[in-house]
């Protein structure tokens, strides 16, 4: 099969390319620059040069803050950029996997993870954006698009919470971290592989990749702390009242992994486990 990543340049889409290449695909990466996924000639052109078979899209506007003021340009690269893709997709007789986010789901009063069909009730911009994109897909090919979530992920390329809890594990003698929202922590490179082994299947509908368990932020960096040979009693809890920001953070946005099993394939692992593997290759690249 010939694949297409979009947003190939950032943490995802460089790690899903990543995963395909060493797995001896066909696999072609465009970023932002080589592809605006919200102009249809540029979209148009992708296509007839690169004729996918399969296309996964990373590309999105994921700064949360500042959807809450910008939503219309959000929604252009969240909702009208997937929308696009999807209709070239079904006009060439290609598969769509597109990647979409926790945010979705109001995250408020829930205690147990959202299972795949739980309807979705964002409370905030960008959680209506990647909603509008979501809808968009399904709608346009509802037996050909698969829709993977994700959250709280974190790579060996580009900023994340796990990287700077390194940098300030280093830094700082104690470290206030939030310690009533709870979430997945997913390595990025654990996401690519799940999106890989659906791409070879003909599954669709919604999945969702990420750490299996969970964690609340400080049990997140104490185990970052305790990883990389440090006290873990250096990082103190607080509460969300400390940090205030724009855009209301989820709560609780656990996701539950049914869809996997039902579609013959393996849910994530546990977060710790591919945070251990994870954490000696980010800090090998930041030494470099």
């Amino acid at each position: 099969m010939r694949w297409l990543v979009t947003g190939a340049g950032g943490m995802l889409g460089h790690d899903t390319v990543r995963e395909l290449l060493d797995r001896g695909e066909d696999v072609t990466g465009l970023d932002r620059v080589t592809l605006d996924i919200t102009e249809p000639d540029a979209v148009q052109r992708a296509f007839d040069a690169h004729r996918p078979d399969v296309v996964v899209n990373c590309a999105a506007y994921t700064a949360v803050d500042d959807a809450e003021t910008d939503e219309a340009r959000a929604l252009r690269v969240n909702g009208d950029g997937p929308r696009l893709l999807a209709r070239a997709c079904a006009a060439h007789g290609v598969r769509l996997i597109h990647v979409s986010t926790d945010y979705v789901f109001s995250g408020e009063t829930r205690a147990t993870p959202y299972p795949e069909d739980h309807p979705p009730a964002p409370r905030t911009a960008y959680g209506r954006t990647k909603l509008a994109g979501e809808r968009a897909v399904l709608a346009e090919l509802p037996g050909a698009a698969a829709v993977v979530r994700t959250a709280w992920l974190y790579g060996v390329h580009g900023r994340s919470f796990v990287r700077t809890m390194v940098e300030l594990e280093a830094r700082r003698d104690t470290v206030d971290v939030v310690d009533d929202q709870r979430g997945q922590p997913t390595w990025s490179a654990d996401v690519a592989a799940r999106i890989a082994d659906l791409g070879a299947t003909t599954a669709h509908g919604v999945f969702h990749a990420t750490g299996s368990g969970e964690a609340s932020w400080y049990e997140l960096a104490r185990e970052v702390f305790r990883l990389a040979g440090a006290d873990p009693d250096r990082v103190r809890p607080t509460d969300s009242r400390s940090f205030t920001r724009p855009a209301p953070r989820p709560a609780y946005s656990a996701l539950g992994h049914a869809r996997w099993r039902e579609a013959g394939l393996a849910p994530p692992r546990d977060w710790r486990s591919a945070l251990s593997e994870a954490l000696p290759l980010i800090r090998k690249e930041m030494s470099q």
